[in-house]
């Protein structure tokens, strides 16, 4: 969670007072004026489109300019939690939902993360088309449930050490941290099993493919787009092989005997009840190969397993534009809410 300190010269010598900004948000400094004192700061939440405050020298906050709301956040709350991993490690994540949701296991709650490359991944705004956002964020909250964004490890959230403690040997517990919020929330009341769906592009394509065939028992909904799911062959399409330093290289056998553990393509299998996962992707896609949702489809159809699959001709790694990203994101919002809340 962002925080603002104010700094002062006290008696004892420097001193720190909390700016008190709206909280569960993401903040950033943009200006100081030396004379005044007064500090420019952008503040927005999963629910709170970017605001620029004014901290004048008395540090009372004052919101000067706003973008306009994409939804109406009436009834919405925010709030950060945690969630504690296999090995213990303490695992935060943000929650957006309305305030009268039920907490008895019967709401339909949408997980997103990232996970990778030391991305920090903040709760900024979701009420705009965005890509790999968990596009049916406000469908999941008008449904009654909540949309929640895990800070899992492998990204840059609490420093350098929390992006290289889950990288090559040690993904798994990139995957560990994800079942564990996942976990946390049904205990917690948010959902339950039969409610519960995940989203991710890209590298968290990835990660809710690995979350599909890992833990199919868990997750009712799979949003997996432009995904990474061969990872036998990933370094050997399009900018794969620089991505070696995250994942590791599969030709060294013993990289490879911790990749295949979790490589999606290489753990479906048979005789597993699967959730209907939604594969899509794009077939101008010049960052993640658009063979791997194909091959993750074909596996899954081979095996005797129900999926959808959809691939747009435009756009490369996101939609061309926005009728597209719309249709797309309208699509997601139909299949969430089909999986979570029924048809």
């Amino acid at each position: 969670m962002g925080q603002v300190l104010e700094f002062r010269r006290g008696d004892e010598g420097w001193e720190s007072t909390p700016v008190d900004l709206p909280g569960n948000g993401a903040v950033t400094l943009m200006a100081a004026h030396r004379d005044s004192g007064t500090v420019f700061v952008r503040y927005e939440n999963l629910v709170t489109p970017p605001t620029v405050f004014a901290v004048g020298a008395e540090g009372s906050p004052r919101a000067i300019e706003s973008l306009q709301d994409r939804f109406d956040p009436a009834g919405v709350i925010t709030e950060q939690l945690f969630a504690t991993s296999a090995d213990g490690t303490q695992v935060p994540y943000f929650v957006a939902r309305r305030e009268n949701m039920a907490m008895d296991g019967s709401a339909p709650v949408l997980l997103a993360a990232y996970g990778g490359f030391g991305l920090s991944i903040t709760p900024t705004y979701r009420g705009t088309l965005s890509f790999g956002s968990g596009a049916p964020f406000e469908a999941v909250l008008d449904a009654g449930g909540a949309y929640v964004l895990a800070n899992i490890r492998g990204g840059g959230e609490y420093g350098p050490e929390w992006h290289q403690s889950a990288i090559l040997e040690n993904r798994q517990r990139v995957y560990e941290d994800f079942h564990a919020v996942a976990e946390d929330l049904i205990a917690r009341g948010y959902t339950s099993k039969g409610h519960l769906g995940v989203a991710g592009a890209s590298n968290s394509g990835l990660l809710v493919g690995v979350a599909m065939t890992q833990r199919p028992d868990l997750y009712s909904a799979v949003l997996c787009g432009v995904p990474l799911l061969d990872m036998r062959r990933y370094h050997q399409l399009l900018a794969g092989a620089s991505w070696m330093g995250e994942y590791g290289n599969p030709d060294d056998p013993e990289m490879w005997d911790v990749i295949r553990t979790y490589s999606p393509y290489h753990n479906v299998k048979p005789d597993v009840d699967y959730p209907e996962p939604f594969f899509w992707g794009s077939t101008k896609d010049d960052r993640v190969h658009p063979g791997h949702a194909r091959k993750m489809a074909a596996r899954m159809r081979e095996h005797g397993h129900d999926f959808l699959f959809f691939e747009q001709t435009e756009g490369g790694h996101g939609s061309a534009d926005l009728s597209q990203l719309a249709r797309l994101e309208a699509l997601q919002a139909v299949y969430v809410l089909g999986q979570l809340t029924g048809p």
